[in-house]
């Protein structure tokens, strides 16, 4: 019964508490709710003082306060983690007021914003790619910013996110045995990332397309693609002589030269 009791008497002042605020947005007492806005932020009540604060926002758009609602409006969306939000009015906020206290906070949150909402390497990258020229531009801006070193790391970590993405994309064709799509998407992993940590793997997966598209070919193209693993074996095994896969890739190279051998003059149709 007594806990019967406590739940309703909390249901009472929850509805109550409702009630209040709805008065409150409705009330038209700006200074109060202004007052207010701050109150709910500084109590965790994220969702009520972003509320208050987009309720305000034209209200003192003109006026000293401009500058602090705006902050705190980004902010409020920013603890609720509506990191979509929040990045827009960040931007909004340092694009606006360059000379406030917080644009530089505000920038540098903006990137952090396309950070948080980059998935993982195998979805879309729209986020990832905001993120890492946010923090460039933010970089260029402020190299002695306080944020600067996480802003640094972050643009890094994006940047390999990039790099996994190009791998499992490259990786994708080829399990899915689209051996011309895998070469072309090799090809393109190791022209955008030319450091890449996957360049062996991706090496060997493009000599393994190239040999594989052969053996899978008509009559008619098998020269001319044995000819190509030739030319990535070498390539391959000139920059990775000892490699793991340099028993495989010794394997495939035996079998294309092979057939060039026993075909020296065949004219391809």
């Amino acid at each position: 019964m007594k806990r019967s009791f406590f739940c309703f008497f909390i249901i009472v002042i929850g509805f109550a508490s409702c009630s209040q605020y709805e008065k409150l947005r409705k009330s038209g007492d700006y200074q109060l709710m202004y007052r207010r806005a701050f109150e709910y932020y500084e109590a965790g009540d994220f969702i009520r003082s972003g509320n208050l604060f987009d309720d305000l926002d034209r209200v003192f758009s003109a006026t000293n306060k401009a500058d602090t609602l705006a902050y705190f409006r980004a902010m409020s969306y920013f603890k609720q983690k509506d990191y979509l939000t929040a990045a827009h009015y960040f931007s909004q906020h340092y694009r606006d007021q360059r000379q406030s206290p917080f644009a530089e906070e505000c920038e540098y949150l903006a990137g952090y914003c396309y950070y948080m909402m980059s998935p993982r390497p195998e979805l879309d990258q729209a986020n990832t790619d905001a993120a890492i020229e946010a923090f460039q531009i933010f970089l260029m801006r402020h190299p002695e910013s306080k944020f600067a070193e996480e802003a640094d790391k972050f643009l890094a970590e994006m940047k390999d996110k990039l790099i996994d993405k190009s791998y499992l994309t490259a990786r994708l064709y080829y399990n899915l045995g689209q051996y011309k799509a895998s070469i072309n998407a090799l090809n393109n992993s190791l022209d955008d990332y030319p450091e890449t940590r996957y360049r062996e793997e991706l090496m060997y997966f493009l000599l393994r397309s190239s040999f594989l598209l052969a053996e899978n070919s008509v009559p008619a193209r098998m020269k001319e693609r044995f000819q190509s693993t030739v030319d990535e074996y070498y390539s391959f095994i000139g920059e990775f002589p000892e490699s793991k896969y340099a028993k495989d890739a010794q394997r495939m190279y035996d079998r294309a030269d092979r057939f060039l051998k026993a075909r020296p003059d065949e004219e391809e149709e």
